[in-house]
């Protein structure tokens, strides 16, 4: 997992196989003040989950090696790591899509192309505990 480091804030993990979404949520992040964690899919995600705990995740869908919902679902069975929130982000705007992320634990839902300011409101909620 790639680190880009702004500040002293917060730690949020960007998880998205498409490296120009990543880099434009970690400037974004990164320039509130979040320290931004990229990986470019789920397991790159997890690998480094037990040292290098996040705030929130911002977890896309589609992902090369493990659906994001399913690993959304398997975060929010851990006992480790079901308080941390995460966002998902997809290219679908279905309400089944909607319901079924919600459904798998997520805390936020934004649909491509992103609105990144409300993005990184919302994960601003989120890291501090207000959402």
């Amino acid at each position: 997992m790639t680190t880009t480091t702004h500040s002293e804030g917060a730690t949020i993990a960007v998880v998205d196989d498409d490296r120009e979404v990543r880099q434009a949520l970690s400037d974004a992040l990164a320039a509130v003040g979040f320290q931004v964690r990229l990986a470019p899919h789920a397991l790159k995600l997890v690998s480094t989950l037990e040292v290098d705990r996040p705030a929130v995740i911002v977890l896309d869908v589609v992902n090369s090696w493990m659906d994001g919902l399913g690993l959304c679902r398997a975060l929010k069975r851990n006992p480790e790591y079901k308080d941390i929130p995460i966002v998902i982000v997809s290219g679908k705007s279905e309400v089944e899509s909607i319901r079924a992320a919600f459904s798998a634990g997520a805390a936020a839902y934004f649909v491509k192309p992103l609105d990144v300011g409300r993005l990184v409101d919302k994960v601003k909620q989120l890291a501090r505990g207000t959402a």
